[in-house]
């Protein structure tokens, strides 16, 4: 195995890396989750929380990941047999939609190419086409990390308007959530599903569902089995500063250490730094002669890039030699773009050095590799960077 100095480059679109102040935060002394203190610590908690989630409303919060925080939203709002569409915009998107399926929901999936988002034309044909409003639930990833896609969650929004249609809109914010703009009461999300471990800086283990005032109506005529998920018994303890069940204290230490650091960049200049750091990464991307595999202009994702390598090139090959000689983490191609790209994270807490260091490190990868690629990746992201301040 190859000696390695310095730090290890973790690179991937979650769990990103998390900064010392929350390290700091986490490792503090656990205290009594029945007591004064801990009830102080959950009211401020939930009033800070909804500002990333661009809510008024409530936002729950459980011991979980992101995916628990899937099951969540669905056993609180919909019932078996009932009919949801779901938009396959890359592998998260089909691991939800199997998650339905297995829940016994009827699922209409609306395939896509993993190069584009959710189409909006797709959903105005689905809905056109429910004369009988059987639909009760529209699924879709907002930032899809498997292929670097950012859905139009307001032009969804829009379609289902128009048709006049009651159905719930349902969005995995797992990976836009502190990183990219998120407007829930804005945008008329009904549930917003998130994790801690990517733009809000923690390590994994919470999840969260926000929710509208029409979920929540939803939840109290549902029929699905629920316990632990169980909005209702949340918000009941919630009220009073405290959890049905043991809560992870030391992370929601850490969780309010990581709204502190956004509070104090403040979220508009958050957005902006993962912005300039997604066009950096692509203008490198381009300059070494590889493609971006998201083709829509308007749907790159603020939080990571997957990058596209020529046919008969193995991109785990490629991330394993970088590993390797220079350790560094890149994300790994899932499901049918397995082997077939990278991705390169730029999400939470990084700044400038990080990211050139990470694109450092792929252009000497690529120029160790047999991958067809031009030097000057570096050169074409400090232009970008320096253009954007």
């Amino acid at each position: 195995m190859t000696t390695h100095t310095g730090r290890h480059f973790l690179q991937i679109p979650g769990p990103t890396n998390v900064p010392d102040r929350v390290l700091r935060a986490i490792s503090m002394p656990t205290i009594d989750h029945r007591g004064p203190e801990f009830a102080a610590l959950v009211h401020d908690l939930l009033e800070r929380v909804r500002t990333p989630f661009g809510t008024q409303g409530q936002v729950i919060m459980y011991p979980s990941s992101g995916t628990g925080a899937w099951e969540a939203a669905i056993v609180n709002t919909l019932s078996p047999g009932d009919r949801v569409v779901c938009f396959e915009t890359g592998q998260f998107a089909v691991l939800w939609r199997d998650m339905a399926a297995n829940l016994g929901l009827e699922v209409t999936t609306l395939a896509g190419d993993w190069r584009h988002g959710a189409s909006p034309e797709a959903l105005a044909a689905e809905l056109e086409a429910d004369t009988h409003r059987t639909i009760r639930a529209v699924m879709v990833v907002h930032s899809e990390t498997s292929t670097g896609i950012c859905s139009r969650i307001p032009e969804i929004r829009r379609v289902i308007d128009e048709a006049g249609h009651p159905t719930l809109l349902m969005v995995d914010g797992v990976s836009s959530v502190g990183a990219t703009e998120y407007r829930h009461d804005e945008w008329g999300v009904d549930v917003t599903i998130c994790g801690s471990q990517k733009g809000l800086m923690l390590p994994p283990g919470l999840g969260f569902n926000a929710v509208s005032e029409k979920a929540l109506a939803a939840s109290q005529t549902a029929g699905m089995a629920r316990s632990y998920w169980d909005w209702a018994q949340i918000l009941a303890f919630n009220s009073r500063g405290f959890f049905p069940y043991t809560p992870p204290t030391n992370l929601l230490y850490g969780l309010r250490e990581a709204l502190l650091m956004l509070e104090e960049e403040g979220l508009p200049a958050v957005f902006a730094r993962h912005q300039r750091f997604a066009d950096a990464t692509r203008r490198a991307v381009r300059a070494w002669s590889l493609e971006v595999l998201c083709q829509d202009q308007r749907e790159h994702s603020p939080v990571v890039t997957a990058v596209l390598l020529p046919d008969g090139h193995d991109a785990d090959q490629l991330r394993a030699q970088i590993l390797d000689d220079f350790d560094m983490s890149l994300g790994a191609g899932l499901g049918k773009v397995a082997g077939r790209v990278f991705r390169i994270g730029h999400v939470g807490h990084l700044n400038e050095l990080s990211l050139i260091g990470t694109l450092g490190g792929v252009e000497m990868g690529l120029a160790r590799s047999t991958v067809p690629s031009t030097p000057g990746g570096v050169t074409a992201a400090l232009d970008s960077l320096a253009d954007s301040r």
